[in-house]
């Protein structure tokens, strides 16, 4: 019995997960939604994809306190220079913008920089299912969702994304 209900969790698990993961458009609050800019300016979501209309993108929701962040930066500066045809759109959960932009300097991060204004447990990050950083969103050039969610461990399904999408 036990082995049974474990199973029963774990496919509860999965398809949750997958459900997500099968997402292929942004929600409109997460479109309505504003995000800071490096001046200070407040976005909308939906214009800076609007921005990339045409290309590829990757997004990555981070922190400069995180520490899986940090760890994942050589791989995603791969990732970059793998893929430098696609942009590449940060997303700050970090609480002050001295320290988000002290990060995206000490970490030479190259690509367009937003910070949400109520970090891990706002609007902008429960309208993505934010559960975890970093977080991987591929965009593909139509502005459909390739790839809704990549975490640090998952560079080779980010990468085979993109590959498909060429």
């Amino acid at each position: 019995m036990k082995k049974i209900i474990a199973l029963l969790v774990a496919f509860v698990a999965i398809s949750c997960n997958d459900s997500k993961a099968q997402q292929t458009s942004f929600s409109k609050e997460a479109l309505k939604e504003t995000l800071a800019n490096t001046q200070d300016q407040q976005i909308a979501f939906q214009d800076i994809l609007k921005k990339h209309e045409g290309k590829t993108v990757v997004i990555e929701v981070w922190a400069s306190w995180c520490g899986d962040c940090i760890k994942a930066m050589p791989k995603l500066k791969e990732l970059q220079a793998t893929h430098p045809d696609v942009d590449y759109v940060f997303i700050s959960m970090d609480k002050t913008a001295d320290k988000w932009k002290a990060g995206i300097e000490k970490h030479d991060l190259k690509g367009d920089h937003y910070m949400a204004n109520d970090q891990m447990k706002g609007v902008f990050a429960n309208a993505i299912d934010l559960d975890w950083i970093p977080r991987y969103i591929v965009v593909d050039k139509t502005g459909k969702i390739a790839l809704y969610r990549a975490i640090e461990t998952d560079f080779d399904k980010i990468n085979a994304t993109l590959a498909s999408l060429k």
